[in-house]
């Protein structure tokens, strides 16, 4: 049976690691389009180049023609008209040649316009479709937890010890969450507390052994759950790092423990589980299927409505404020695109809203941010 841990990875393993190069993309051949434009009109230019110089060559050919001619008088009539086709010719090729030069350079900046028109929508498409995968990953990954909390909230055990918190209850309880813990690795623990917050078990007592006996009244997930009026529903805390598993980042979800297991049976107690975030999160963002390229000049995260950084490749980035001019135009949308300055530096920022899975939605929102140079297309 394929256990927790690796249906979650097989999740989050769907694409490529990021810095594997891809066939060559739509923004790649807009450049290339550029580049081939810009070629021909070189050799166009270099071309006419060569025929003006034959032009000249041919126009004092005309002019000596016509000294000669006169010299010779009547015998240089011939030589004369001669001459002076000449100088007609070099005229008119002169003319022409300006011509297909003034026409190729106009077709080259329209094809040019044209191009970084194609390349920027590139971008920005590939931009806010690749964030669109990683939120929806994401969302279909959390919408599992919220389904685990509340089903775990019935286990028989669970509500036993929140009834009757004996040591005989509370053993058995800490021995069927452990049992849980073994088979859905995303956890770091489960925790049992009573109604007045107080954490009476947890799945991992070897590993967290100062967990049973701390408080919980104030947190997050603990308060959430209590304001939940039945069994159907769940309290929820976003990143942060949790004291209970050592400062690491965390996702908990709870639900209110109820008489009999029963969705609006009398509530016992909360259950709370503690989620490897830096498993999902982080790791998603990695795995976005990038270019070496691409990822020279992009950043990937992922921030709540407000821009709290919630998931970066980089831990130290974590709850940072990413906040810029134009954030709550750009949230308001499901998907697009908007350029800021960030930290002295410009950004072109892909974003998709959280789209939501079955009945859930984290909310969130996830950017991709590639730098670019004076505004203009990073890829060239």
């Amino acid at each position: 049976m394929q256990t927790e841990k690796q249906h979650c990875a097989d999740k989050t393993a769907r694409a490529p690691a990021s810095g594997q190069d891809d066939n060559a993309s739509a923004e790649e051949h807009a450049q290339s389009m550029i580049g081939l434009s810009q070629g021909m009109l070189k050799e166009v230019v270099e071309a006419l180049d060569r025929i003006r110089r034959i032009n000249r060559t041919i126009h004092i050919l005309s002019m000596n023609a016509r000294v000669e001619a006169a010299r010779a008088g009547e015998a240089g009539r011939g030589f004369a008209v001669v001459a002076e086709q000449l100088s007609g010719l070099a005229a008119s090729t002169e003319q022409t040649a300006q011509g297909i030069e003034d026409t190729s350079k106009t077709i080259t900046t329209e094809l040019n316009v044209v191009a970084e028109r194609l390349s920027k929508d590139a971008i920005d498409n590939r931009l806010c479709d690749l964030a669109l995968n990683a939120i929806d990953l994401v969302d279909r990954n959390l919408y599992e937890r919220s389904c685990d909390v509340r089903w775990w909230a019935t286990d028989s055990a669970v509500v036993a010890a929140a009834k009757q918190p004996d040591d005989a209850n509370l053993r058995y309880v800490a021995q069927r969450l452990g049992q849980i813990l073994d088979s859905y690795t995303v956890y770091f623990d489960l925790v049992l507390a009573d109604l007045d917050g107080r954490i009476i078990a947890n799945g991992r007592p070897r590993q967290w052994p100062h967990t049973a006996g701390a408080s919980a009244s104030g947190s997050t997930w603990f308060r959430s759950a209590l304001e939940t009026r039945s069994g159907t529903q769940f309290g929820f805390e976003s990143a942060h790092a949790s004291p209970l598993v050592g400062g690491q980042n965390v996702l908990v979800y709870s639900c209110v423990v109820r008489e009999g297991g029963a969705v609006n049976g009398r509530p016992l107690g909360v259950l709370g589980i503690v989620f490897k975030w830096d498993a999902l999160g982080p790791e998603t963002l990695r795995r976005i299927p990038l270019t070496r390229r691409e990822a020279a000049i992009t950043r990937a995260v992922i921030v709540d409505n407000d821009g709290r950084v919630l998931a970066d490749p980089d831990p130290q980035r974590v709850g940072q404020d990413l906040g810029f001019d134009g954030m709550a135009a750009l949230f308001s949308q499901a998907r697009g695109a908007a350029t800021a300055r960030l930290d002295g530096a410009v950004w072109r920022i892909g974003h998709a809203r959280s789209p939501g899975f079955e009945t859930y939605a984290t909310g969130w929102h996830c950017l991709l941010m590639r730098q670019t140079r004076n505004g203009m297309s990073p890829m060239r």
